[in-house]
């Protein structure tokens, strides 16, 4: 082990099963991973409304003790809260200091860069060397430990392609024993500007979008991935919620929640009217709608995880026992396809 931190990942494996939960490569990294994983933004509070910290313990525990192995947080979900609270969950349960594997992000820098990089922003200006590895200091307090088993850089820019900066000074933190293995959030605007750095062996795991509705990084950005031995983590399987299929027309959030801005204006009507769709076609195929919408990202052969997030013992429940259902049919996978939605972005207040 590089560290003596409570979060390091297990020896790998092929796609072998413990109990309920099924187990992945996350590419050619030597990290083995749980097929479904815990998506943390919502225990940091920020975006998602009023979240109980017990409840975020009660969920973990649930998750952890069901099989899962795998956490997804991030420096901006809630200004470190998350972290912390994995950090603590992590001392309750000492037992799993080996076994538990956990991914956070270095957002680009506060004042110098952007989640949404321009074409003329520099990458010395969202992620210098210095600032890289003063945030790896923060996220490795946060999160108790001497090691990160993955550092994901919180977006990219299509523009640093040809001279990766940010990515060359995580490959020297990890020589230096401070990260496991370097990873990308891609941006939503520009998922395929990670394809480069896949090929040039920078990264070892790509963080994307991909969900019934959008299918885009099957094109290419998956395969470039399975070629090169990178791990993927798949992100929004639920497109925030409408694929779990329980929105109406009427559905409102509380204050605080983003999904009141990501589905503002006609965006509910039209989408609650494809999911619709969808419900229709899934008619006698033995899944939920939820369940349809983990067991798809799961369908493609790159893919490492799915991350849902999990706010109660419930969800827990539910998103981990998807693992152990039969896998999806080529005919049902065919029928998916045709709810692809080039809808473009949805950025709270873009139309």
């Amino acid at each position: 082990m590089l560290g003596t931190g409570l979060l390091f990942s297990f020896s790998c494996g092929s796609r072998k099963k413990r109990g309920k939960m099924k187990y992945r490569n996350l590419g050619k990294s030597g990290i083995e991973v749980s097929e479904i994983g815990f998506g943390a933004w919502a225990l940091g509070e920020s975006w998602w409304g009023q979240q109980d910290d017990a409840d975020s313990i009660k969920a973990l525990h649930k998750a952890v003790d069901l099989g899962l192995n795998f956490i997804d947080t991030a420096a901006v979900y809630g200004d470190g809260k998350s972290e912390r609270l994995i950090a603590a969950f992590c001392k309750e349960r000492p037992e799993m200091a080996g076994k538990l594997v956990v991914a956070t992000k270095t957002p680009p820098h506060p004042t110098t860069g952007n989640f949404r990089p321009w074409p003329w922003d520099k990458a010395e200006d969202a992620f210098s060397e210095s600032y890289l590895r003063q945030d790896v200091e923060k996220r490795l307090r946060h999160l108790n430990t001497d090691c990160l088993d993955i550092l994901q850089l919180h977006t990219w820019g299509r523009a640093w392609n040809p001279n990766p900066t940010p990515l060359l000074a995580l490959g020297k933190l990890k020589q230096e024993g401070k990260i496991r293995a370097i990873g990308i959030s891609t941006p939503e605007h520009d998922q395929n500007s990670v394809i480069d750095p896949m090929k040039a062996g920078l990264v070892d795991v790509i963080q994307v979008i991909y969900n019934i509705f959008e299918q885009e990084p099957a094109a290419e950005l998956l395969p470039v991935a399975q070629e090169n031995g990178v791990g993927i983590i798949v992100r929004v399987a639920f497109d925030e919620g409408s694929l779990t299929g329980k929105f109406t027309d009427k559905t409102r959030w509380p204050e605080g929640d983003f999904r009141s801005e990501y589905f503002q204006g006609d965006r509910l009507i039209r989408t609650v009217r494809r999911v619709d769709r969808i419900k229709k076609d899934l008619e006698g195929s033995g899944y939920t709608m939820p369940q349809a919408a983990l067991k798809f990202t799961l369908s493609h052969p790159a893919v490492s995880t799915v991350i849902p997030g999990i706010r109660n013992t419930q969800q827990a429940e539910a998103n981990c026992g998807v693992s152990d259902l039969p896998a999806m049919t080529p005919a049902v996978l065919l029928k998916l396809r045709e709810h692809a939605w080039r809808r473009e972005v949805w950025y709270p207040g873009n139309w």
